[in-house]
């Protein structure tokens, strides 16, 4: 019993440690592009970890009884992370490509400007 209580222990430092590593990556990457792709994939990573690590980590109670609870609870929230936050980021990385921020070292290839363009020529 005291294994999955350890597990959970690593969980949690595990996640905290991708939680740090991507807030590091927000504050010295240099345009939003950068820190998203930084933001997201450590802050998912992370807080799945965390929140999972929780969750066995409370699976056995006090008593020594198995509390399914905190690990379905658990589980719900890391499906929800795992689907929304991909989602978000992309959403606020169109967005900005829609507004017109420019990256911070702007290359001549842009693929997207492509597709962007051929989609709004079909819908005029």
């Amino acid at each position: 019993m005291d294994a999955i209580k350890y597990i959970g222990l690593g969980l949690m430092v595990l996640g905290a440690i991708f939680l740090f590593l991507g807030a590091l990556g927000i504050y010295r990457m240099p345009d939003v592009y950068n820190r998203l792709q930084a933001g997201t994939k450590s802050s998912t990573l992370g807080a799945m970890s965390l929140i999972l690590g929780v969750g066995l980590y409370k699976l056995i109670g006090v008593d020594g009884m198995v509390e399914w609870n905190w690990l379905v609870k658990s589980i719900v929230i890391v499906v929800f992370i795992g689907i929304a936050n991909p989602l978000s980021s992309h959403a606020i990385g169109r967005a900005a490509y829609k507004s017109g921020v420019v990256p911070f070292l702007k290359k001549k290839i842009d693929a997207y400007e492509k597709v962007a363009n051929n989609k709004e020529e079909e819908v005029k």
